[in-house]
């Protein structure tokens, strides 16, 4: 960016910005970044919008040297951010070259985890084939929003609490009794539910 700049939106009348909008701006200079970092606020104010102050932060994300030199000092990592569900990090690809990864964000997580085991629990009454149906139904879902290469342990730690889960709900049935990990099993030979799966590929080199 040059020593004069400006920072615009679309403008026009009807034009308007969606309450909850979500932006990443990536920058090369971090004085361009703290100069557009001072500007935002004002001009979003002139369209009655507000900056989160705790959601609005400058972060480090410049690349990792690929062979540092061991003499120099240990470099700072860079730092990770979230955004659309997932966490944005540097990491290392097949071939050990310095990638942007994502892997669901923990938040994410935990809401899942917490949204599937209440739905659990209100509806352990239910017939079992229902229960199954409306499990695999979340599952796909979540697998077809956050199934990105290199997200597959993410992926496979909902799976397995999502087993757990509808385990430990079914064992509260009053007629079951405490179903042991051998009888589920068996359930889930005849209700099996859908693993982890990749649905869209990302390209890593």
């Amino acid at each position: 960016m040059g020593r004069e700049f400006h920072v615009r939106f679309r403008e026009g009348p009807g034009v308007q910005f969606p309450r909850a909008t979500r932006l990443v701006i990536g920058f090369t200079d971090e004085a361009d970044a703290r100069r557009v970092q001072e500007v935002l606020p004002k001009r979003f104010g002139r369209y009655g919008l507000t900056l989160h102050p705790t959601k609005t932060r400058l972060v480090p994300f410049q690349r990792p040297p690929q062979r540092p030199d061991r003499d120099d000092r240990p470099q700072e990592r860079p730092g990770t951010f979230d955004f659309l569900g997932f966490t944005h990090f540097w990491g290392k690809s097949r071939t050990g070259n310095n990638v942007v990864k994502q892997q669901t964000a923990a938040s994410r997580l935990r809401r899942v985890i917490r949204t599937i085991a209440d739905w659990c629990q209100r509806n352990s009454h239910r017939p079992l084939r229902e229960q199954h149906r409306e499990l695999s139904r979340k599952l796909v879902g979540h697998y077809g929003y956050y199934g990105i290469t290199g997200n597959a342990n993410a992926l496979a730690a909902v799976f397995n609490r999502v087993t757990g889960l509808w385990r430990r709900w079914l064992s509260r049935r009053s007629w079951a009794g405490r179903l042991s990990w051998d009888g589920f099993k068996r359930l889930l030979g005849r209700l099996t539910l859908p693993g982890p799966r990749v649905a869209h590929s990302v390209l890593v080199t």
